[in-house]
C-alpha cells in the first residue's frame, strides 16, 4: 500500500536516525532510501519533496541530489521533472522454462537454488562487510593520485603475472602475520578469493571432479566450486570434537579446501591437527586452505607449506580492507606457478596494475599493518559487547568466543528454524543476518545465524544489538 507522503517522511526519518552517525551524511542517505525501497516501501511509492527531505534530515540540496542521481543509475528510482521521484522496486525475473532457448543452465539453477549473497549489502549485522566507514580512505586516495602521472602509464596497460613490488609486499606480510616463506613466484594476484578459487577449478580439475569442503561451510567458495561443474561434498566438523564422520566421506577427492586460521563461517579457532586427521584420511590431490578471516598477525596455525607440493594457499584484502578492491592472491606450488599464471592470462587477462600499485605502496609505507592493530582491537570490542548482549538468551546454546575479526556466530538449538528467524528480523526490525543451516550437510542439524561487526559500532552497536537480542527472544518465545 502506497505511504502517504507524511508517513514517507516518517520511514525516512526513522531510518536515518538508526544509521551510525560516523557515516557521511550522503552515505547514511544513500543506505536509508535503499533500504527503504528495496525492503519496505511498494513498487512507484512517491518520494516527499526533496526540500521536505531536506528540511527534516538536516542535508543539503547537493547531497539529496547526489544519492538521487545515484539510485536512478541503479534503477531503484525514476524521476520526472516537476513531478517528483517513484520508487522503483527491483523485481523477480519470471523464471525460465527448460524448452526456452534463453533458459538458465544447470549449473545456474543450482547456485541460485543454494545462493547465499544476500543482495542487501549494507547494515549493522551483514557478514563479510568489514569497517568501510573508518578506512583511512583519505590516504588511499593521496595514493592513487601520486601513481596516476603520466609517467606511470604502463599501469594501464595488461600486467603479466602481477605487479612485481606488490608480490614482494604480499610475500613480506606473509612472512610478518603467517611465519610464510614463499618465493615471489609462486604468488598470482587475483581478483579477488573467489577469482582464485575459480582459477584453481578451471585449472586442476575437470568437470565431475570432487571437492570436499567443511559442514558448515563457507557458501561462497561453495558456489565457484558448484560453477566450475565440481561435485562437492561435506563433512561435518564440531569445534573440539573434530572430523567425527571422516568415514562418511569417499577418499581420494581431487581437491580438499579449508578455511584458514579460523573456521568461518563458525569463526573459532581451527586446529591444525584435525586438519592433519582429515588429510590423512581423505589423501586428497590437492589442499586449498583460504586464510578467509585474518585476524592478528603472527597466528601460524595453517597447513598450508611452501615447500609441499600439494598445499596452495589463497587470501583477500577485501575483508581486511574494503570488499570493492577484489585484490586477493594465491600462494602455490612452484612447479605450479608457471601453468596457474600462464592460464590465468589465456582466461581471464590481467590488469588492475594501478590498483595493485596503491596497494603496494600503501603496504610498503605500514599503512595496512597499523590499520590493521588499530581496527582489530576495535573488533574485539565490538564482538565482547555483542556476546554480552546475546549471551543467556533462550535458543541460545554457544556464541563463537570474542576475537578481533568481522564475524560472530551464534550456535543455536536445533529445533529452531534459523531461516524463518533471519527473515523475522528482517521484516519486523530491519536487521539483516545470515542462517546458519543453509551451508550445512543434509545429515548436519545444526542451526545459527552469522553476524557481522564490521559497520556498527559504539551506542549505535548497543541499541540494534539489544534490538537483535529481542527479535531472537520474541521469536523463540512466540513460536
Amino acid at each position: 500500500m502506497q505511504r502517504s507522503v507524511e508517513e514517507a517522511l516518517r520511514d525516512i526519518e526513522t531510518a536515518w536516525q538508526r544509521q551510525p552517525d560516523r557515516l557521511s551524511k550522503q552515505v547514511r542517505l544513500e543506505q536509508v532510501l535503499t533500504t527503504l525501497i528495496e525492503q519496505q516501501w511498494v513498487d512507484g511509492q512517491r518520494l516527499p519533496a526533496h526540500r521536505h527531505i531536506c528540511q527534516r534530515l538536516g542535508v543539503a540540496r547537493n547531497t539529496l541530489a547526489g544519492v538521487i542521481e545515484l539510485l536512478q543509475s541503479r534503477h531503484l528510482l525514476a524521476t520526472q521533472h516537476g513531478r517528483g521521484s517513484w520508487s522503483r522496486r527491483p523485481g523477480v525475473s519470471p523464471t525460465m522454462t527448460q524448452d526456452s532457448p534463453l533458459a538458465l543452465s544447470q549449473r545456474a539453477h543450482r547456485i541460485l537454488g543454494t545462493s547465499g549473497a544476500s543482495p542487501i549489502q549494507s547494515g549493522a549485522f551483514v557478514p563479510g562487510i568489514p569497517d568501510i566507514a573508518r578506512f583511512p580512505m583519505r590516504r588511499w586516495r593521496t595514493l592513487y593520485a601520486t601513481l596516476t602521472v603520466p609517467q606511470n602509464a604502463l599501469l594501464l596497460s595488461y600486467s603479466s603475472g602481477g605487479y612485481g613490488p606488490l608480490k614482494r609486499e604480499i610475500a613480506h606480510f606473509l612472512r610478518r602475520g603467517r611465519g610464510i616463506e614463499c618465493a615471489l613466484e609462486q604468488i598470482i594476484i587475483t581478483d579477488g578469493t573467489h577469482h582464485g578459487l575459480e582459477l584453481c577449478a578451471l585449472a586442476l580439475a575437470d568437470h565431475g571432479d570432487r571437492v570436499v569442503m567443511d559442514s558448515p561451510c563457507y557458501w561462497g567458495a561453495r558456489n565457484v566450486f558448484q560453477a566450475t561443474g565440481l561435485g562437492i561434498e561435506q563433512c561435518r566438523w564440531l569445534p573440539g570434537n573434530g572430523y567425527g564422520e571422516m568415514s562418511a566421506v569417499t577418499p581420494a577427492p581431487r581437491l580438499l579446501y579449508l578455511t584458514g586460521a579460523r573456521h568461518y563461517p563458525l569463526s573459532v579457532p581451527m586446529p591444525i591437527e584435525d586438519k592433519r586427521a582429515l588429510v590423512e584420511h581423505l589423501s586428497p590431490d590437492i589442499v586449498i586452505e583460504d586464510d578467509y578471516e585474518f585476524f592478528e598477525m603472527g597466528h601460524r596455525e595453517l597447513l598450508f607449506s611452501p615447500e609441499d607440493g600439494h598445499t596452495i594457499l589463497a587470501g583477500s584484502f577485501s575483508k581486511l580492507m574494503f570488499p570493492g578492491l577484489r585484490l586477493g592472491y594465491l600462494v602455490v606450488p612452484r612447479a605450479l606457478s608457471g601453468a596457474l599464471n600462464k592460464v590465468r592470462s589465456e582466461v581471464f587477462r590481467e590488469g588492475r596494475m594501478l590498483d595493485q600499485a596503491v596497494l603496494a605502496k600503501f603496504m610498503a609505507d605500514g599503512d595496512l599493518d597499523r590499520w590493521c592493530r588499530r581496527i582489530h582491537r576495535d573488533y574485539l570490542q565490538r564482538q565482547q559487547t555483542l556476546h554480552d548482549l546475546l549471551a543467556g538468551l533462550p535458543g541460545v546454546i554457544d556464541i563463537s568466543p570474542p576475537a578481533g575479526t568481522i564475524t560472530l556466530c551464534v550456535t543455536l538449538s536445533c529445533d529452531i528454524d534459523d531461516v524463518r528467524l533471519s527473515r523475522y528480523l528482517l521484516n519486523h526490525y530491519r536487521l539483516v543476518v545470515k542462517p546458519l543451516s543453509p551451508v550445512c550437510a543434509d545429515d548436519d542439524p545444526r542451526r545459527g545465524l552469522v553476524l557481522g561487526i564490521g559497520m556498527v559500532e559504539g551506542d549505535t552497536l548497543e541499541r540494534l544489538g539489544r534490538q537483535l537480542a529481542e527479535g531472537i527472544r520474541r521469536f523463540i518465545e512466540g513460536r
